[in-house]
């Protein structure tokens, strides 16, 4: 998997609190990051309103790859695809990638399920969101 395979990039600048003491940005980090894309996709494409909406989206289902480290200062090219699109979920592929570089420093998945917000049972993906989800589908 390489940059090309992703069809929509986020950047995101690397903060000093990031690193870590071995002087480089700590795993945690990295999830922070995955979040970041695919919400950032979800609220500016796909219409989702994290504050009044019916409907939010749950993480049930994260994991991560390290392949290289990420240092600050920098800034980090998230890479999305949707790489399953369900009923009322979906399976967001990521790929983190240093400024310049065709290669990722790190892979993951995130599975996000579609929810009501005040009951938590899942619904169908929002059509608005589906719609921004297929146009990101590898």
């Amino acid at each position: 998997m390489d940059r090309s395979s992703f069809p929509h990039f986020l950047g995101i600048t690397l903060r000093w609190k990031d690193n870590d003491v071995y002087g480089h940005v700590n795993n945690v980090e990295y999830y922070s990051f995955f979040d970041t894309v695919i919400n950032d996709f979800l609220i500016r494409v796909g219409g989702l309103d994290i504050h009044r909406g019916e409907v939010i989206g749950l993480c049930v289902d994260s994991q991560c790859t390290f392949k290289d480290s990420l240092e600050f200062p920098g800034t980090v090219d998230a890479g999305l695809r949707a790489g399953q699109l369900g009923n009322s979920s979906v399976r967001y592929e990521i790929g983190l990638f240093r400024e310049g570089s065709d290669q990722p420093a790190a892979t993951g998945r995130f599975v996000h399920v579609f929810v009501g917000r005040e009951d938590r049972r899942p619904v169908p993906v929002p059509d608005r969101i589906r719609e921004a989800l297929e146009g990101i589908t590898g």
